[in-house]
């Protein structure tokens, strides 16, 4: 007996894995998808996106283009972004676009510590001279008894937003 169709025991078998033409499309119009994601952005925003040169010029020239000559060339986006690692454009996207989301998070992280410094007072302003050792102790103080001032006067919160603001440049800068 030969052994022309068996494999030797030592022989690894590769694994084959198929893939339908149904799921090979919806790969290339997702990929379509993320070059006209990547088409309506800013220059400003396309700039902070990792893109090769060719295309991050497909995708001016998709920004110029009105009509059929942008869906031809959105297609040709889509066929380039097939041989480019397409995760990190996929992060940067994501920050793009979760980046409100972010900023508004810390703006109520903010007015929370802003209530807690105008309730806790010293104790508060400690600790925020902790973790920024280059703030102003007693301009912070001298807010915070303002806004106290102003609350218990019902007057407008001038000190109360003047707070806010040196507290977001603090933590702004890191």
């Amino acid at each position: 007996m030969s052994r022309k169709n068996q494999k030797a025991p030592w022989e690894e078998e590769e694994e084959i894995i198929w893939v339908s033409k149904s799921e090979m499309k919806r790969d290339m119009e997702a990929l379509q998808k993320m070059g006209e994601e990547l088409a309506e952005l800013k220059p400003g925003a396309l700039a902070k996106v990792p893109l090769d040169e060719e295309l991050r010029e497909a995708i001016k020239d998709a920004q110029r283009f009105k009509n059929e000559a942008r869906r031809r060339q959105l297609q040709r986006i889509g066929k380039l972004m097939r041989q480019v690692d397409i995760e990190p454009i996929q992060v940067a996207l994501d920050k793009l676009n979760n980046k409100h989301s972010q900023t508004t998070a810390m703006l109520h992280k903010l007015e929370k510590k802003r209530e807690k410094l105008i309730e806790n007072g010293d104790s508060m302003i400690n600790a925020i001279i902790v973790d920024h050792p280059h703030a102003d102790r007693q301009h912070l103080r001298q807010l915070v008894r303002q806004a106290v001032k102003e609350k218990a006067q019902e007057k407008p919160g001038k000190a109360y937003r003047e707070i806010f603001q040196v507290l977001k440049s603090l933590y702004l800068e890191d």
